[in-house]
C-alpha cells in the first residue's frame, strides 16, 4: 500500500571558505590547490564581500558557469536580529540541498574578514562549514618574518588618531618584549608611509620590525630588520600598497 510521496528533507549543503588572490594579477593555479579550484568551480552560489570583486576573482578562476547565472550575494552590514536573519537568508540555499561559497575581497574569507558573520550563522544553524586551502598574508608574512611563529597576536587595524595610534605602538611593543610574542597588525594603503614613520620613531632600536607588501604577487616585499638597521636602509615604497606590519620586541 502506498504512503505517500516521499517527504524526505535533502541533505544539507555546506558552506565552502574560497580563498582568492591578494592581488589581480595572481593566476589562481599558483596559489589554490587543484581541488579547492574543482570545488569553487562546482559552486552555484557565492555570499561575497562586495559582488565586483567576486566577479573578478571568478573570471580569473575561468568559471565555467555564466556569471548572470550564477546567484552571487553581498554580506549585510550590522549585527543583530535583522541581520541574522538577512544571514539565514543567505543560507538558506544549504538547507535545500545546495552548496555555497564565501569569498573575500582578497585572501582568506573570514580572516581579518566579515564573513566570519557568516560562519558564526552557520555554526548556530548546524550547516557544515568547509575551509579550503588557499593564501592568507597573515601567515604568509609571520612565515616570511622569521619572528616568532610560536606565540603571536593580530591586531587587524590599530586607531587612526595619532595620539591613541602611538599609545597602541608602544602598548604592543611593551607586551611583544614582555611575552616574546610577535605583534601583526595593517593599514589602510595611503596610510602605510605615515605608519612606517611612526614605526621608526616610537619602537626602540633593537625590536625587529618585519615589513610584508603585496605578498603572494609578482611585487612581493617582505623585509625583516631590527628598527636601527631600517632607519639606515632604503626607504621601502609602501604607499597605496597592501602591506602588512610584524614587531617582535
Amino acid at each position: 500500500m502506498s504512503t505517500g510521496p516521499d517527504r524526505t528533507s535533502p541533505t544539507p549543503g555546506a558552506l565552502y571558505l574560497v580563498p582568492v588572490a591578494l592581488g589581480e594579477s595572481t593566476p589562481w593555479a599558483s596559489f589554490l590547490p587543484q581541488q579547492a579550484q574543482h570545488i569553487a568551480a562546482q559552486l552555484r552560489h557565492f555570499v561575497v564581500e562586495t559582488a565586483r570583486a567576486a566577479r573578478a576573482h571568478l573570471k580569473q578562476l575561468d568559471y565555467p558557469h555564466p556569471l548572470r547565472d550564477t546567484d552571487i550575494r553581498e554580506l549585510p552590514p550590522g549585527t543583530g536580529h535583522d541581520a541574522n536573519t538577512a544571514l539565514d537568508a543567505l543560507l538558506a540555499p544549504t538547507l535545500a540541498g545546495e552548496d555555497i561559497g564565501l569569498m573575500s575581497d582578497a585572501g582568506c574569507p573570514a580572516v581579518a574578514d566579515p564573513g566570519a558573520r557568516l560562519v558564526a550563522r552557520a555554526h548556530a544553524l548546524g550547516i557544515r562549514v568547509i575551509p579550503l586551502v588557499g593564501p592568507s598574508s597573515i601567515l604568509l608574512g609571520l612565515m616570511g618574518s622569521g619572528l616568532n611563529g610560536q606565540s603571536f597576536c593580530f591586531h587587524g587595524y590599530l586607531p587612526v588618531g595619532e595620539t591613541e595610534r602611538d599609545s597602541a605602538l608602544r602598548a604592543i611593543e611593551d607586551e611583544s618584549r614582555r611575552l616574546g610574542r610577535t605583534q601583526i597588525f595593517i593599514e589602510t594603503p595611503y596610510r602605510n608611509e605615515r605608519m612606517f614613520d611612526a614605526l621608526l620613531k616610537l619602537l626602540r632600536p633593537e625590536t625587529r620590525l618585519c615589513i610584508g607588501c603585496e605578498l603572494n604577487t609578482d611585487n612581493e616585499f617582505l623585509h625583516t630588520r631590527s628598527v636601527r638597521e631600517w632607519k639606515k636602509a632604503n626607504r621601502p615604497a609602501l604607499a597605496k600598497r597592501p602591506a602588512l606590519f610584524l614587531l617582535l620586541g
